[in-house]
Order: structure tokens, then C-alpha cells, then sequence
């Protein structure tokens, strides 16, 4: 049974979007890492980059709607020579800002300020840390990764971060390293919180657990090792229903790096744009006919509600 299929005999039709809160900006797909699980296959070669005229499209849709927040990701967003503009314009709008960040890109040139940057602004940090133990990292993330991600928190734990304050928040990403499903979030996050305060004294809000999607360098990844058809079976028996009233897509749009609409993160790498008849480009956002859009799935949405889901 496809995902749309088994979606309609719980829903009574098809998915659609419940209301958006989030606008989500993929700032381009240029990193300073090429990590193994990558759905987005960033790196420093990549070239894709949003200009001035789509980030300050971007704004405007922003400020002029009912948006509560912005959730700014890549590639290594900070890459984006517009990204500290585009943070102080989502402030100045009176919006919340979340960062997707990977952690070593504080010790870049000119990304040393970073933590104070973001502390200034109050902005939300999501960091990637796959594993709290440093070969489980190194393996999915390069050579010394580990080591740099551990200063990268502590840092950003000197300015506050991770704390009580609500203008400090910090969250933690798991990913799998390979191709299972990940354990349940609220173990783990007492794991990661042990662990990691035990061994380098660092606190976090919370962990996000999320399974690999089956795109970019992990559907590669699959295919090159013949786990691809073992993988989509495991997703597809391990479908959860009461994740599809909670599933991202449904509280927010995606916008790419060239303005393109999308109903996620995802949905953008397999080039899936939002449903015909809908607005398709940031530069002629709808609010309102975009709130009540049907979602557009394909079969790597399974990952999204396989076991605990996620949301």
C-alpha cells in the first residue's frame, strides 16, 4: 500500500495542511561538511544559494502573515552571506527564530561570534550531535567533528544556552547511523543528558529524534549497500496512524533556495513542489490558499510516521 493510499483509509481523504505557524528557509546547500546521512547532500562544493531577492521575498511573507516563527536550515545556513540579514529582518517582525546548525561551523573563519550573534537575537539553536560518544560521531561526520561540536556546546552553554532562559534555547538532533529506526526519545535524551554532562559538563533543552529519510546521500547510502527495499519495509510496517495528526508538514511551508514552495524540508531534495494550483514561488506567497492546501507524500514520508514519528 502506497503512503497516500494507506493515509486516505485513516483520513477519509487526502492530507492536507491543519494551519501554518512555521515558515521554513533553506538558505542553500553549501557546507562546510558532507556528512554520510545528509538528505540535502550539502557540502562545500554545492553552489545553490538564495539571493538577496528571495530572502527579502521570504521577509515580507513573514511580517505580512500569520506566521509565529521562522526555522532557518541548509547546508550550513551561516554560509549564506545574507543570513545574519535575514535573522535581525525575522527579529525586527517580531517572529521567533530557530537555526538548524551543525556545530562546527563556529570555528570557520568569521563564524567565531556565532554563539554571541545568536544569543543577542534569541535565537532557538538546533544542533546535529548523531551520537554522544566521539567514534559514532567521527564515523557519520568526519575526523574530529566530535571534538569540535563538544566546544561548539560548551560555548554556546557560556552564553546561557540550554539553561532555564527562554531566550537561550538549545535542542539536540538524533539521527540512526545506520538503517533501523531510532529508540525512543525520552531514554535517549536522559542518555545524551547524562552523558554528556557527566564527561564535558554540557546541558541542552532537548533531544529531537528523527529517522533517516530514504533521499539524498542515505537513499545512496541504501542503494550502494542493497538495503533499500529492507529499509522502506521496515518504515512501511512500522507506520504509526496517531502520527498524522502531529506530522511537520502540516504546520509549516518550505521554502528552497531559489523561492520554490514545498511542503517540507524533504519534499524539496526529491523536487515534489506544493499541489497544482497553488502558489509555487515565495515571490507570490497566499497565505490563506497555501493554509488549506492538500499535502503532497510520496513514499519517503513513511519515515515520518514510522514508530514514534517524527514531529
Amino acid at each position: 500500500m502506497t503512503f497516500k493510499e494507506r493515509v486516505e483509509t485513516i483520513k477519509s481523504g487526502t492530507l492536507r495542511a491543519l494551519r501554518m505557524e512555521v515558515l521554513q528557509v533553506n538558505l542553500g546547500y553549501r557546507c562546510n561538511m558532507s556528512c554520510k546521512h545528509c538528505h540535502v547532500q550539502a557540502g562545500p562544493g554545492r553552489e545553490e544559494i538564495m539571493d538577496k531577492g528571495n530572502i527579502d521575498a521570504v521577509i515580507t511573507a513573514l511580517s505580512e502573515n500569520g506566521f509565529k516563527s521562522i526555522d532557518i536550515t541548509g547546508g550550513a545556513p551561516e554560509l549564506n552571506p545574507l543570513f545574519r540579514y535575514l535573522v535581525k529582518k525575522a527579529k525586527d517582525a517580531g517572529r521567533h527564530v530557530a537555526v538548524r546548525t551543525n556545530l562546527t561551523i563556529f570555528f570557520e573563519d568569521g563564524m567565531e561570534d556565532l554563539p554571541e550573534f545568536y544569543r543577542e537575537n534569541s535565537v532557538e539553536v538546533i544542533v546535529s550531535l548523531p551520537y554522544y560518544l566521539e567514534d559514532n560521531v567521527d564515523r557519520v561526520r568526519g575526523k574530529g567533528t566530535f571534538q569540535k561540536s563538544i566546544k561548539a556546546l560548551q560555548r554556546l552553554n557560556e552564553h546561557g544556552y540550554g539553561r532555564a532562559s527562554e531566550e537561550a534555547v538549545l535542542h539536540l538532533v538524533y539521527n540512526p547511523q545506520g538503517a533501523f529506526l531510532p529508540p525512543a526519545q525520552l531514554s535517549l535524551e536522559e542518555e545524551y543528558r547524562k552523558e554528556l554532562s557527566a564527561k564535558f559538563g554540557i546541558s541542552f533543552n532537548r533531544l529531537y529524534v528523527f529517522a533517516n529519510m530514504p533521499v539524498g546521500r542515505f537513499r545512496d547510502f541504501l542503494l550502494r549497500t542493497g538495503n533499500m527495499e529492507k529499509y522502506m519495509e521496515r518504515l512501511r510496517s512500522s507506520f504509526n496512524p496517531e502520527t498524522i495528526e502531529g506530522i511537520m508538514c502540516r504546520q509549516i511551508i518550505n521554502v528552497g533556495w531559489d523561492g520554490r514552495l514545498y511542503d517540507c524540508d524533504f519534499n524539496q531534495m526529491t523536487g515534489l513542489g506544493v499541489t497544482d494550483g497553488k502558489p509555487a514561488h515565495i515571490k507570490e506567497f497566499d497565505f490563506a490558499g497555501l493554509s488549506e492546501r492538500e499535502i503532497n507524500v510520496d513514499e519517503h514520508c513513511y519515515a515520518c510516521t514510522a514508530g514514534q514519528g517524527s514531529t
